[in-house]
C-alpha cells in the first residue's frame, strides 16, 4: 500500500538536538518498509520555513493523498504533524471519508482511523491541546522578547537594506552596512531634488549596482518601502507603535522629511513627452497648490491651478519667469579671491560622503559580477552533468551573457564617474559662477530643472511676483559673498570670516553630496 511521509522541524535547536529532517526520515522510511508501505513521496519541512509555507506544505500534502488516493500518512508524531485546530479539523475528515485511510504517529505509538477506539481518538485530542499550548506559549515568550528588544532600541526581525546584524554582549543588533549605505543615501538624494520618478531611480540604482538578496534587480515598490521606512531616521515601527532607535543612522531627518513632502505631493517627474521647465518647481503663494502651465500662440503661461479655494487670477509667462531668475544669479558672482579659495576647499573636503558612494557602487557591482559569473560556471556543469538539454542552455547562457555585459558597462560609467568627482568640488564652484549664462544658454529643460532645483528650495508666485528660497548651501554661499564682496572691513575680521567658512562647511556637507548626486555630466565637467 502506498504511502506518504511527513518531516518537519520548527527550530534550529530541534535541528541541532537530534531532530534534524533526515533523521526524522529514516526513522519513518525504516517504519514504513517494516509495515510494507511504499512510500511515493516525501513532505519535509525546514527549520527555516515560516508559518506560511509551513501551512502550504501541509495543504499540498492533503491535496496529493486525495489527488492520488493514498491511504496512508506516516509522522513522527502528533506535535510534528499538526500544532492547530484546523489541520487537525482537515485529518479527522480525511478519514471519516474512508476506512482503509490511517495516520500513523511512530513515536507516539499512536494509529488513527475512521474505526479507532473511543481512548485513541481522547490520546489525540490532548495532544493537539498540548501542541496548541506550545505553539501559544511560544508565541507570548516571543511577543515578550521581541517588546524588551525594542524597549532596547532594537529591531527584532531582520535588518534593513544597508544594514547588517552583528553580535554585542551576546545579543543581535543592527549596524551600517558601509557597502550598501551609500547606494540606500543614494535613492533618498536623488528622491529629494524632485528630479527622478520611483521607476527612475529604480533603472538608475539597479545600473549603479544595488542588487536584492538573490542579485536580482530592487522592484520600484522596494525603493518606495525604502523612503518611507522611518528605521533609517532611529525610529522603530513594530505593531502599531513606535520605540527609539538604538542603531547608528546615516539618513538625516531633514532629507527624510524632504522626502516624505515630495512622496505625499506626487510632484516627481513622470515620463511624459513634453517636459517644462518649471512644472512641479513653482507654487502659488496663497494656497500653496502647484502652478500649472500652459501653452497660447507659442507661449508658455503659469497660473494657479485653483484645487483649493484662492483669488489669484494672474497668468505670468514663463520667459518673464527667467528673467527674474537670471538677476538671482548675479548673487554668486565672487569678487574676493580669498573667500573663492575658502569655499572650494571647503566643497572638496565635504565630498568624502559622494566619495564612498562610488566606492560602494563599485563594490557592489564587482560581487555582482563575481554572481554572475558563478552561475555561468552551475550552468555549464549542468550542461555536462546532462542536467539540462543544450536549447535550456543555450538560452541561459545568452542571458548571463547579457547581464555580464550590462554589469561591466555599469563598472565603466561608475569608474569614470568616480574619477569625474574628484574635481567635483572646483566644478561646483564654477557652477556658481557660471550659472546664469549656463541657464541662459541651455536648451534643454530638464537640465535647467536640475540646475534649479540645486540652487532654489522654494519659489512661489502671487499676482505674478516671483518670491524664491535658496537651498542652505547655496543660502550661505550667497550670504558669504555679500557680507565680503568689496569689503576692506570684513577682509579684516577674521573672526567674523572663519565664522562664515565654518557656517559653510557646516551647510555644505549636510547638503552638498544631495545636490551632487544629481548632477548630470554637463554640469561635473
Amino acid at each position: 500500500m502506498k504511502a506518504v511521509i511527513y518531516c518537519r522541524v520548527s527550530s534550529k535547536e530541534q535541528e541541532e538536538s537530534g531532530y534534524s529532517l533526515s533523521a526524522q526520515e529514516s526513522l519513518l522510511k525504516e517504519y514504513s518498509d517494516k509495515q510494507g508501505f511504499k512510500v511515493a513521496k516525501k513532505f519535509l519541512i525546514s527549520e527555516s520555513a515560516d508559518g506560511k509555507k509551513q501551512r502550504q506544505i501541509f495543504g499540498q500534502m492533503m491535496e496529493y493523498v486525495k489527488r492520488q488516493n493514498i491511504k496512508i500518512i506516516i509522522c513522527e508524531k502528533v506535535d510534528r504533524l499538526t500544532r492547530n485546530f484546523r489541520d487537525a479539523v482537515m485529518i479527522d475528515d480525511w478519514l471519516q471519508k474512508d476506512e482503509e485511510r490511517q495516520v500513523h504517529l511512530v513515536k507516539d505509538y499512536l494509529t488513527l482511523h475512521k474505526n479507532s477506539r473511543s481512548q485513541e481518538k481522547l490520546n489525540w485530542g490532548i495532544r493537539i491541546i498540548f501542541a496548541k499550548n506550545y505553539i501559544d506559549n511560544l508565541s507570548e515568550e516571543v511577543r515578550k522578547g521581541q517588546l524588551e528588544k525594542l524597549k532596547q532600541g532594537w529591531m527584532p526581525n531582520k535588518p534593513y537594506v544597508g544594514y547588517k546584524s552583528d553580535k554585542k554582549d551576546g545579543h543581535i543588533i543592527h549596524i551600517i552596512d558601509k557597502e550598501k549605505a551609500p547606494l540606500i543615501k543614494k535613492i533618498f538624494e536623488l528622491y529629494a531634488t524632485g528630479n527622478f520618478s520611483l521607476l527612475t531611480i529604480t533603472k538608475k540604482m539597479y545600473e549603479l549596482g544595488l542588487r536584492g538578496r538573490y542579485g536580482n534587480k530592487v522592484s520600484k515598490s522596494t525603493i518606495h518601502n525604502i523612503l518611507t521606512n522611518s528605521f533609517y531616521i532611529g525610529k522603530l515601527e513594530w505593531g502599531g507603535n513606535e520605540y527609539k532607535g538604538s542603531h547608528e543612522t546615516f539618513i538625516d531627518k531633514e532629507l527624510f522629511d524632504l522626502v516624505q513632502d515630495r512622496l505625499r505631493r506626487k510632484e516627481t517627474p513622470k515620463y511624459k513627452k513634453h517636459l517644462m521647465q518649471f512644472r512641479g518647481l513653482i507654487r502659488c503663494d496663497e494656497c500653496g497648490g502647484t502652478i500649472t502651465w500652459e501653452t497660447h500662440k507659442g507661449h508658455w503661461y503659469g497660473h494657479c491651478n485653483h484645487f483649493q479655494p484662492c483669488e489669484q487670477k494672474t497668468w505670468v509667462k514663463q520667459n518673464d519667469i527667467e528673467d527674474k531668475l537670471l538677476k538671482h544669479f548675479d548673487d554668486f558672482i565672487i569678487k574676493n579671491k580669498r573667500l573663492a579659495n575658502i569655499i572650494k576647499k571647503a566643497l572638496k573636503e565635504s565630498h568624502q560622503d559622494e566619495i564612498n558612494y562610488h566606492e560602494a557602487s563599485l563594490s557592489e557591482l564587482n560581487k555582482s559580477l563575481e554572481l554572475n559569473r558563478r552561475k555561468q560556471d552551475r550552468l555549464y556543469d549542468d550542461y555536462l552533468e546532462e542536467r539540462i538539454i543544450k536549447d535550456l542552455y543555450e538560452r541561459k547562457q545568452k542571458q548571463i551573457k547579457f547581464e555580464e555585459e550590462n554589469i561591466n558597462d555599469s563598472i565603466k560609467k561608475q569608474s569614470h564617474a568616480s574619477t569625474k568627482f574628484f574635481e567635483l568640488g572646483v566644478n561646483i564652484f564654477e557652477l556658481s559662477q557660471k550659472a546664469k549664462d549656463i541657464f541662459s544658454s541651455c536648451k534643454n529643460p530638464e537640465k535647467k530643472r536640475t540646475l534649479l532645483s540645486l540652487i532654489f528650495e522654494n519659489m512661489t508666485l502671487n499676482e505674478g511676483n516671483l518670491a524664491t528660497q535658496y537651498t542652505p548651501a547655496f543660502e550661505t554661499l550667497s550670504k558669504a559673498i555679500n557680507a565680503t564682496n568689496g569689503s576692506k572691513v570684513a577682509l579684516k575680521a577674521k573672526s567674523g570670516l572663519k565664522n562664515l567658512e565654518h557656517q559653510f562647511k557646516t551647510v555644505n556637507k549636510r547638503k552638498t553630496p544631495a545636490l551632487a548626486s544629481a548632477c548630470p555630466t554637463w554640469w561635473a565637467g
